[in-house]
């Protein structure tokens, strides 16, 4: 792989090189209806850290290094920022009044606050359309963007995927959570689209059978502890830190790994998720540190 594996330098690339997809893929804020394409942009170019779309482009250098190939395959970007305006398709519609009520997304007014609830609405819609065109048109084989379409379109669905996990999470507010409902929320509001990221990632690049399974493993492991981590913080930053109003969860009772396990518990569950995720990567040697670089800094974050 490339000889880049400082975390500080894959992130920033990773941001450099989505950011720019998501401005040439996502129409421009003069375009009619300019009021939606002015939402979309609002919430796409809020300062997200792009894990998604970063955790896509090292699986994709993890599989080409262990090939003996540099670099990343052409076109991955736009897989990447496919992902990105899923992500942030569900931040607007998770943010909504009727769902988590949040009023600040990434140190900013929220987009149904911005821009108001229909048009917030829509603009979760049309990004998720958005997404899918863009898939559709990835520069790999036809049989590997079938199968890319496939698992996104489980991982963002309602079975053990992200808005069956939004249900679930909605569904439990105001019960006690258990060890059972925070994994299952866990899994998959948060934890599926990370793993498919990581796994479509591979298969742009040209993964096997064997590779899948490795990257799975790997993607459900890193996925469950960037969201313990994303709870740890919850209680423990001030909104200013965190990008949005801190305490949320615990004001609205919501399933989380410390209202069940306790901080130092969960702390010490993220940091053996990551072990047992490198794991995983064993077999990909130095070809797969940026990848593990990337899986340390979800959990070591401080926002």
């Amino acid at each position: 792989m490339s000889a880049i594996v400082d975390v500080t330098e894959i992130r920033r690339n990773g941001v450099e090189i989505t950011d720019a997809a998501l401005e040439r893929l996502i129409p421009a804020a003069e375009v009619v209806p300019s009021s939606i394409h002015r939402a979309m942009r609002h919430s796409v170019f809020a300062g997200g850290k792009r894990l998604r779309p970063i955790l896509a482009m090292e699986a994709a250098r993890t599989i080409r290094g262990a090939r003996g190939q540099d670099g990343l395959p052409e076109g991955i970007e736009e897989l990447g920022a496919a992902i990105e305006m899923l992500h942030t398709y569900s931040l607007i519609h998770d943010d909504l009044p009727a769902l988590d009520n949040d009023d600040l997304r990434r140190g900013k007014p929220t987009c149904h606050v911005a821009y108001g609830e229909a048009i917030a609405i829509l603009a979760g819609d049309a990004l998720q359309t958005q997404a899918y065109e863009v898939l559709a048109g990835l520069k790999c084989p036809a049989a590997a963007t079938v199968q890319i379409i496939r698992l996104i379109a489980e991982a963002t669905g309602t079975v053990e995927g992200m808005i069956g996990g939004q249900v679930l999470d909605l569904e439990g507010e105001g019960t006690k959570p258990t060890p059972d409902s925070v994994d299952a929320i866990h899994r998959a509001k948060t934890g599926a689209l990370i793993r498919v990221s990581i796994v479509t990632g591979g298969i742009y690049a040209g993964a096997t059978a064997e590779d899948v399974e490795r990257l799975t493993t790997f993607g459900r492991k890193a996925g469950l502890a960037f969201q313990i981590v994303d709870d740890i913080l919850d209680v423990t930053q001030d909104s200013e830190h965190l990008g949005k109003t801190a305490g949320k969860d615990l004001a609205t009772d919501k399933a989380t790994w410390p209202a069940v396990f306790g901080i130092e518990a969960s702390r010490n569950d993220a940091a053996r998720l990551i072990r047992e995720a490198f794991a995983a990567l064993e077999p990909y040697g130095q070809a797969a540190e940026g990848l593990r670089m990337v899986a340390r800094y979800l959990v070591e974050r401080t926002h």
